[in-house]
């Protein structure tokens, strides 16, 4: 059974033999849901330009996917950029998710973009026509914008620079999102605005990253998963079940298609979607 819209998938880039294996391993089993495309994000933690690169063109000439590559202003130069374009163009890629990004580790210094603004204009500029633009949002706000109304100016900013679509940060209330979509229409923001979906597979490991990143957990979610204490059974049904009714209510709500963090993992994913099937 087809879900009700569209759904994506992102990977990030592997470093090793063991990591390639593992989403080689995933890629197989995800593309069983017939993605609309799957993403690529920028370098393996940021340290090199090679690997996402070299993960899009195996995901595309191996698993036969429509691989898009995450493009981040902190690629490097200009003429870097305009290589990659070209690079991604000959490989076939015809969208692409731009992205500011932050400076990866082994990079002394910002590339010449400043803002995903820039870059979106940048790749108009360069290839007008050719690449969907997807770019990057937040429903509950970027850890780093002044306030809200700062953060959807910045938005607005990327869709008048010629974005095709978003996909947002992940997150866990539906109603900040159906907010944020209704703020961005005011403002005159017409794209489409794709949920970022987390399933949550190591509940430590996502509280910690999403103090970073801005997410917000709700409080009754980490008290109800120490309960479960060691009991992992019940850990990954509660945690498929609940992204599933939020994923569910979004839906119903008029999201245009779901868009799966998958951290290279097929099982937390696929658990979600059987549910919503």
């Amino acid at each position: 059974m087809a879900l009700r819209v569209p759904i994506s998938f992102e990977f990030y880039p592997p470093k090793t033999d063991e990591q390639r294996t593992q989403l080689d391993r995933t890629a197989g089993r995800l593309k069983t849901r017939s993605p609309d495309y799957v993403s690529c994000t920028f370098g393996a933690g940021g340290s090199t330009l090679s690997y996402t690169p070299e993960t899009v063109q195996r995901l595309r000439e191996a698993h036969g996917l429509n691989a898009a590559p995450h493009i981040s202003c902190m690629g490097g130069t200009r003429e870097e950029l305009r290589s990659l374009l070209k690079l991604y163009r000959a490989l076939g890629c015809k969208r692409v998710v731009a992205l500011r990004g932050d400076i990866p580790s082994g990079m002394a210094r910002m590339g010449d973009f400043r803002f995903a603004s820039d870059l979106v204009e940048f790749i108009r500029a360069e290839h007008d026509g050719f690449f969907h633009i997807e770019v990057g949002c937040y429903p509950e706000m970027h850890p780093q914008a002044d306030d809200p109304f700062a953060d959807l100016r910045h938005f607005k900013a990327k869709a008048d620079a010629g974005a095709d679509g978003a996909i947002t940060q992940y997150f866990y209330n539906a109603d900040a999102y159906f907010r944020f979509v209704d703020d961005a229409r005011k403002l005159g923001i017409t794209i489409p605005i794709v949920p970022g979906i987390m399933p949550i597979s190591n509940f430590t490991q996502l509280r910690r990253f999403s103090e970073s990143c801005g997410a917000e957990i709700p409080r009754w979610i980490g008290k109800r998963m120490q309960a479960y204490g060691d009991d992992s059974e019940s850990i990954r049904a509660f945690a498929a079940e609940f992204v599933a009714q939020l994923c569910s209510r979004l839906i119903d709500g008029g999201a245009p298609a779901l868009h799966f963090y998958t951290l290279n993992l097929s099982k937390p994913t696929l658990n979600v979607i059987e549910l919503l099937d």
